[in-house]
């Protein structure tokens, strides 16, 4: 058994972590900010707050020297509080982008009583405001490009002198995702008839868009979409489910596999592939996204 475990030799951004704080009992802000530069800008450099991580790259991407782009949460969990200072990053904000699909409502909330500034929901674009089956839309190929489209146009409103230059990058960002659709494409020719099972939910939009079989057991796949612990019957029907051939890949997502179930994979040959919820930091959507699908397709290979 290969345990493919993605960590990209990949630049570092240049990013900050805030650390302002107001009282002594006040939460510190963990952000990323990735800094806009007026003297390349055409226009007018935005303030951009994003919610969560998983689109963080995207927009610095798209709005380059003419954003000031701060990620609240660079991971997908959500802050225990929203910081002092990451209030006073929505009141400044031109523009918030947020997941949605009930994974962020601490973001909605937070720009709702800031003012209004501009809010761009990936759940609205997606139509899937209220979801809380599977929130992870940055997994999802047909959703990130038009949360993308989206982002871009918001951008071009808001600075319009700088509306030229937002085109430009959401036309080189387009043509630097296309790598990721065609991998996927690619995926999917090669995918059928196989299964794969998950100890999380975060890879099922990514398996349904390359045609994988979810064989996960569905009393351990309810358990931990909610947020529950796996109980012993349920990890015992999982391993039971890798011994007896059912599973082609065992998608472990993080950086925990639940007691039992590396063995289980071993003895029923089933490679296992650890994937992460969200990109580090420092890592590039695309290139986060290509990894692992790459050690996806080198597993399912190796399973023939």
């Amino acid at each position: 058994m290969r345990h493919a475990i993605l960590r990209a030799g990949l630049p570092v951004l240049a990013l900050l972590t805030l650390t302002a704080c107001s009282g002594d009992d006040a939460a510190e802000s963990e952000a990323a900010v990735s800094s806009g530069e007026a003297s390349a800008c055409p226009g007018e450099v935005l303030d951009v707050v994003v919610s969560v991580g998983a689109w963080g790259d995207v927009v610095r991407q798209l709005g380059g020297d003419c954003a000031t782009v701060t990620t609240i949460a660079p991971e997908a969990e959500a802050p225990a509080e929203v910081a002092p200072a990451d209030r006073e990053a929505f009141t400044a904000a031109d523009l918030v982008v947020v997941n949605g699909a009930r994974l962020d409502g601490w973001a909605a909330d937070a720009a709702a009583a800031a003012g209004d500034p501009v809010v761009v929901s990936a759940a609205e674009v997606a139509g899937a405001v209220g979801q809380v089956r599977d929130p992870h839309l940055w997994y999802d190929p047909a959703v990130v490009p038009e949360v993308a489209r989206e982002v871009a146009l918001e951008l071009a409103r808001l600075s319009p002198d700088a509306a030229p230059y937002f085109d430009a990058q959401h036309t080189a960002w387009t043509t630097a995702l296309q790598p990721w659709l065609e991998a996927v494409e690619a995926l999917r020719a090669a995918s059928d008839g196989r299964a794969f099972a998950a100890t999380g939910n975060a890879f099922d939009r990514l398996a349904d868009a390359v045609g994988l079989t979810d064989a996960t057991p569905s009393g351990y796949a309810r358990t931990v979409r909610t947020g529950g612990e796996p109980t012993r019957g349920e990890l015992a029907e999982f391993e039971t489910a890798l011994r007896g051939g059912a599973v082609d890949v065992l998608v472990q997502v993080g950086d925990d596999l639940p007691d039992g179930l590396d063995d289980a994979a071993d003895e029923g040959e089933v490679p296992v592939v650890v994937i992460t919820e969200t990109p580090d930091e420092d890592t590039p959507f695309v290139e986060w996204q290509l990894a692992q699908l790459g050690a996806l397709s080198e597993a399912l290979a190796e399973g023939r």
